[in-house]
Parts: C-alpha cells; sequence; structure tokens
C-alpha cells in the first residue's frame, strides 16, 4: 500500500473513532427541542456542519420547522406562503434554491462588435440565437462550451440592425426583427425567416412597420407581421398580416400573405410587440370580461394609435417633437462594481389571495403541456407539419389610448385561421374601369348638391365619400376588428413574457405618476425610474400579481426602450438599466439574484430544457452565459465568477460571516 493511501485510511479511521467518541458524549444526548433551539441560532452552513458530529444530530439538524424558519429568514419569504408542491420539505427548497439556480458565469461570448439587444432559445434548448445593432443574428450551440453554428449579415438586405429573434415550435426555421436603414424618424422594419435544415437559408421577408412590432409566429409555418397607415390626425390603422414562412412557389396565383386584422389607433398609438399564446381552454370556455372597477378594461373597440420612432434599441415611444421636460430626467447610473447599489430593488412577487390559493392546489410542472401538441425533439419535415392554424390562440399586444406611448395590453381571440390556397383574381380589368368611372361621374353630381343633399346622398351610398371622417370612430367602427380585452397599466409598457404553459404574462412597465391627467397625447406623464412586473392571468384575463420597484430604469419617455424578460417553470428573469439583470423565484415571489454586467441589460432567456442555464446579453458587447452550482459540478466546468446572491446579503445584514463551501462530485452539503 503506498504512503499516502495508508495515511488516507489512518484518518478516516480517526474521524470515525472520534465520532463514536462523541455520539457517547452527553452533547448528543441533549434533548432534541435544546438542540432545535441552538441550531435555530446559527447559519445554515453551521448547521450542516453539526448535522457531521454524530447520527442523531444528522438528524435532528433535518427538521422541517428548523428549515422553513431558515428559509423564511435567509430568503425574506412571507411567514404565509406554504411550501411548493410537489416538495419534499423545506431543506431540500433550502438547498434548490443555492444548488439549483444559475448563479455561476461560465462563459462570456464577445462575436459581436455592438450592443447585443435579444437572446432566444429553441425550443428543444439545443441552440440559441442573438441579435444586436452590429447588425448580425447569430445562432449559437447551448452545450458548454457554446460554439458559434450560424452567422448571417443582414446589413447586406439594407438592414440597419437585428432587434428580436423567435424560433418556430419545431426549431426548423428561425424568425429574425430587424430595422431598415432610412431617416431618422423612420419607422420601417423587416422580418426574414431562415432555415436551418442544411445550413442558415434565408427562406422569406416580410415588410414589418412600426419596427417594434418584432412580428412572432402564428403557427410551425405562418408568421405576423404588421403595418402602419396613418388616417387622420392623431389617427392611424393598423394592419396585422398573416405571411407563409416559405415564400418559393412555382405558381403565381398561390398567395404567401393575406391581411389578418385590422385595428383603429387613436392618439398617436400603434399596435406593438406581437405574441401569440397558445390557450387551448378557449375551445370550450369564454373568459370572463376583466374587473372594470379596477384599471382592467373590457372593450369591443379600439385603442389607439400612432407613433413616431427613434433609431436604436427597440423603442416604446416615439415622438416628432422634442424631448418633454419631466420628472424623469437622465440620471447617473450606478457604479456596476458597488454591489450595495444594486440590491436596493429586490422586492417580491405579490400575488392576490386568490391565485395564491389556486397556486397551492392546482401547481404542476406543466411547460410540458404544449408541447404533446408537436415533440421538438423529433426531427420534423417541414411540408408533413399540418399547422396549428386551427388551435385555440390569443394574440396579445401592446398598445394606448390616452397617449402614444404603450400603456395597454390588448386581447383578440384567434379561434380558428385559415389561409387561402388559391388568390382571388377579383372584376376583371374593364369592370373596375368602369367602376372607377361611374364613381368619379356620381362624385362630379354630388359636389354640384348642397351639403344637406349631399350629407343624405353619403347616407345610402357611403362608398362615395372620399374621405371618410376617421375621428368619429362610430362612423368607420365597421371598417375594423374589435379588441376582445384591454389591460390599462398606466404606465409606459417595456417588456413581456409568456410562462412555459401560456397561461402567465409577465410585463415589465415603467409606471406614471397617480392619478396624472393626460391632456395633450403628445406628451405623455413622466415615467417612474423603478420597473414594476405585473402578472397577467390568460384564463381569467385579470392582473394576479404585481411586484413593485423590481428594478431600474433611466431614460425619460423619450429615450425609452425595450427590456426584455423571460419566465422558466422556476425562475422569473428581467434585464435592467443599471447594468445589472434580475432572477426571481417564479413560486415564492423573492429576487434571488443580480447579474453585473458593465453597461444595460437587454435581454435575458432560460434553457427551456435547462432552467439552470441563463443567459444575459448587454449594451457592453457581450453575451454572459450562467449556470448552476450543481450543473458546473456534474460536468467540471470552471467557475468565472458568480452573481450577486441576495440570500448573502440578507445573510451579510445579519453579520453573520459570509462563507461559501467548497463543493466535492459526492458531497449532499450543497449549502453556504
Amino acid at each position: 500500500m503506498e504512503y499516502d493511501d495508508m495515511h488516507q485510511v489512518l484518518k478516516k479511521l480517526k474521524s470515525e473513532r472520534r465520532q463514536n467518541e462523541f455520539e457517547t458524549s452527553d452533547w448528543a444526548n441533549l434533548p432534541e427541542n435544546v438542540l432545535i433551539k441552538i441550531f435555530s441560532l446559527l447559519s445554515a452552513r453551521e448547521i450542516l456542519n453539526c448535522s457531521e458530529c454524530c447520527r442523531r444530530w444528522h438528524y435532528v439538524s433535518r427538521d422541517t420547522l428548523l428549515w422553513r424558519s431558515k428559509f423564511r429568514e435567509d430568503f425574506k419569504v412571507e411567514r404565509g406562503i406554504k411550501l411548493k408542491p410537489n416538495t419534499d420539505n423545506w431543506y431540500n427548497e433550502y438547498k434548490r434554491l443555492v444548488d439549483n439556480v444559475p448563479l455561476i458565469l461560465t462563459e462570456v461570448l464577445t462575436e459581436h462588435s455592438h450592443q447585443v439587444l435579444h437572446v432566444s432559445f429553441s425550443n428543444n434548448g439545443k441552440l440559441f440565437s442573438t441579435c444586436s445593432k452590429d447588425g448580425f443574428v447569430i445562432v449559437w450551440t447551448s452545450d458548454f462550451p457554446s460554439q458559434l453554428k450560424h452567422k448571417y449579415d443582414m446589413k447586406t438586405l439594407s438592414w440597419k440592425y437585428t432587434q428580436f429573434s423567435q424560433w418556430n415550435r419545431s426549431d426548423s426555421l428561425l424568425l429574425v426583427s430587424g430595422v431598415h436603414f432610412g431617416s431618422f424618424n423612420s419607422t420601417s422594419g423587416e422580418i426574414a425567416v431562415f432555415s436551418l435544415a442544411d445550413g442558415f437559408h434565408l427562406r422569406a421577408r416580410v415588410q414589418s412597420k412600426p419596427y417594434d412590432i418584432f412580428g412572432c409566429w402564428l403557427s410551425n409555418q405562418h408568421i405576423l407581421s404588421g403595418d402602419l397607415k396613418w388616417l387622420a390626425h392623431l389617427v392611424s390603422k393598423s394592419t396585422i398580416w398573416i405571411s407563409k414562412a416559405n415564400q418559393e412557389i412555382d405558381n403565381e396565383n398561390v398567395p404567401v400573405m393575406k391581411e389578418f386584422l385590422n385595428f383603429y389607433n387613436r392618439n398617436a398609438s400603434s399596435i406593438r410587440n406581437l405574441m401569440i399564446a397558445r390557450c387551448p381552454w378557449l375551445d370550450d370556455v369564454t373568459p370572463p370580461p376583466p374587473d372594470q372597477s379596477s384599471s382592467e378594461q373590457s372593450t369591443s373597440s379600439q385603442s389607439n394609435n400612432q407613433t413616431v420612432y427613434q433609431p436604436g434599441n427597440p423603442m416604446s415611444n416615439l415622438t416628432t417633437r422634442p424631448p418633454v421636460a419631466s420628472g424623469s430626467a437622465s440620471v447617473p447610473v450606478p457604479d456596476a462594481s458597488n454591489s450595495e447599489d444594486n440590491f436596493g430593488y429586490d422586492r417580491p412577487f405579490n400575488y392576490s389571495d386568490e391565485f395564491r390559493k389556486e397556486l397551492e392546489e392546482n401547481f404542476s410542472e406543466s411547460s410540458s403541456e404544449l408541447d404533446d401538441f408537436i415533440d421538438v425533439d423529433m426531427a420534423i419535415d417541414e411540408e408533413d407539419v399540418d399547422d396549428d392554424l386551427y388551435e385555440p390562440k390569443y394574440l396579445i399586444f401592446s398598445t394606448g389610448s390616452k397617449t402614444y406611448t404603450p400603456h395597454q395590453i390588448g386581447f383578440k381571440r384567434v379561434l380558428k385561421t385559415s389561409f387561402p390556397k388559391k388568390l382571388e383574381p377579383g372584376p376583371p380589368i374593364k369592370e373596375r374601369i368602369a367602376l372607377q368611372k361611374r364613381r368619379r361621374e356620381l362624385q362630379q353630381i354630388i359636389e354640384q348638391l348642397s351639403p344637406e343633399e349631399a350629407r343624405l346622398q353619403f347616407q345610402h351610398f357611403p362608398e362615395l365619400r372620399a374621405d371618410p371622417d376617421w375621428a368619429n370612430f362610430d362612423s368607420v367602427s365597421s371598417r375594423f376588428d374589435g379588441v376582445d380585452a384591454l389591460i390599462d397599466l398606466e404606465g409606459h409598457i417595456i417588456g413581456m413574457g409568456l410562462s412555459p404553459d401560456h397561461r402567465f404574462l409577465y410585463v415589465n412597465s415603467r409606471p406614471w405618476p397617480q392619478n396624472c391627467v393626460i391632456s395633450n397625447p403628445l406628451e405623455p406623464p413622466p415615467i417612474s425610474q423603478e420597473i414594476d412586473i405585473h402578472v397577467i392571468d390568460l384564463q381569467t384575463l385579470k392582473k394576479v400579481g404585481t411586484m413593485l420597484r423590481a428594478h431600474k430604469a433611466y431614460t425619460p419617455n423619450t429615450e425609452c426602450f425595450f427590456i426584455f424578460l423571460d419566465v422558466c417553470d422556476d425562475f422569473v428573469g428581467s434585464g435592467a438599466e443599471d447594468r445589472h439583470a434580475y432572477l426571481w423565484d417564479r413560486y415564492y415571489g423573492m429576487c434571488l439574484a443580480s447579474f453585473p454586467h458593465n453597461d444595460v441589460v437587454n435581454s435575458v432567456a432560460f434553457n427551456p430544457k435547462d432552467n439552470e442555464m441563463f443567459i444575459s446579453t448587454s449594451d457592453d458587447y457581450e453575451i454572459k452565459i450562467w449556470r448552476s452550482q450543481a450543473s458546473i459540478r456534474e460536468r467540471g466546468i470552471a467557475e468565472m465568477s458568480r452573481a450577486n446572491e441576495i440570500r448573502l446579503k440578507n445573510i451579510k445584514k445579519k453579520g453573520e460571516e459570509v462563507k461559501r463551501p467548497t463543493y466535492t462530485a459526492n458531497d449532499g452539503k450543497s449549502i453556504n
């Protein structure tokens, strides 16, 4: 036997002898209630150290009431919140929030040469894509180490930059949204679709205006885009189009686009940030309208729209007027190196009592429910996929009615959608020419009539009116589609994200001053520097949770841009303008950590198949990949740095010495 082996054997025997001696001492036989009282005064790490002394202390150290107290104390969880359903005990929950939260920085990707605006994962979690102001869209592998798989320079298509990407359900196609080169106030954008079969090939291009409508997948083979047309002063029309993702056709009579919906916009607002939520419950149940006594509203009329945009990270505002002086003037961003500045906004989610009760009774890991429609891990032949156009959905978007900045969430039920197989040619050219000639003749006759006689003629022949009264919605309402519900958040909406089961919508919003009055739609109220997160139940269309002062933003109304957030089964993540991303536990609602960057964090994303992988992108040109302690231990990945843990800050406040444990492959103690 080698000397080192003999040394280890003797060390183990000595340790066992000491443990046997301790088990026969008076300390080992202290009453259980006395031991629990002593343990309650110790830190989590000290309790685990004590558990190694003897078998009895180990048994007592796993007391569920002891760990419930430690959990609430260290994570600042409200006393009324029960243990997460389908969880064994409080000890395992404490361990999960230390060992299985993506807090460890493992990679920094620097391929982009400008601000990185967005990141999104494929549904099978094997790839992710990033968009940047350098004009490139890049596809990466998600396995460690992440590698560049595909890259495309959209500036070759006259794009200024890429701003958003989304994968279809079979992960065979990638939608990329961007901004065109143009004048300073141009709102022109475009959507491109790439195929990942046998490389990275451009399949379709669709115009989209305004560019911050982004676009989204309606089905596995169809996308939604938008168009904005001004009708009158402060009045416009937003048209939503359905387009095929593959526009390579052999017959000119085969349509590739279809006009889908038309929305009426007033007070210079417009439809933005399109999203589709798959809602199977809409087949059987008609959701009740939101409570009109609150800020939520149900309406069949439209929101109003319009906008004038500025170049930059996708804007949610826009005006041709100079910035209006307000209380939301820019404030110097705090130094990211000062960790104390980063925890003033670690507020918990405040769920309603009704929702909390339902969550506890019906909680399930539901992200897999929608995967039953299409197995995203299977290789799918795109031509064999009968698109889910007939699946009930909600079209979700941000809009406004009081001012041009988006302050309302709109919902439109989409139960069944058909796409024409063949273009309708319409009347022959001779008939159209004759109809136009007849209309001109009638118009000339009406011009010779008195105003009252002309009014009567217009009532009988409304098609003769050359210019309808667009400002009077009642007179033109038949030309537009209605919105099923509106929820007013009384603030500037800067980001939205769906839960994996599409049941809940999480919204980033910067609130207006309470009880503010808007007298001019082109001069919106000042917005707060704090970002609130609202939670909306799509089954009832009611707000069920709010997190006030969740994180920070500094730009005023005229410069406000999107801060993307993401939701997985266990966590909620969001970027912020204070040079940090933030992560919250979705069930308990408390903030777990902040993730430092050197500039504004624009977007975050969780791996849908591995919630212990988290990505943040920033204006500092960097893509940071974060993994959990358990994940890096299992894969043998080196730790670059760690996120700022709120738990450690709470412990530090109590005056306890903060130490992190040294983990080994078989170490069961995953508690700091």
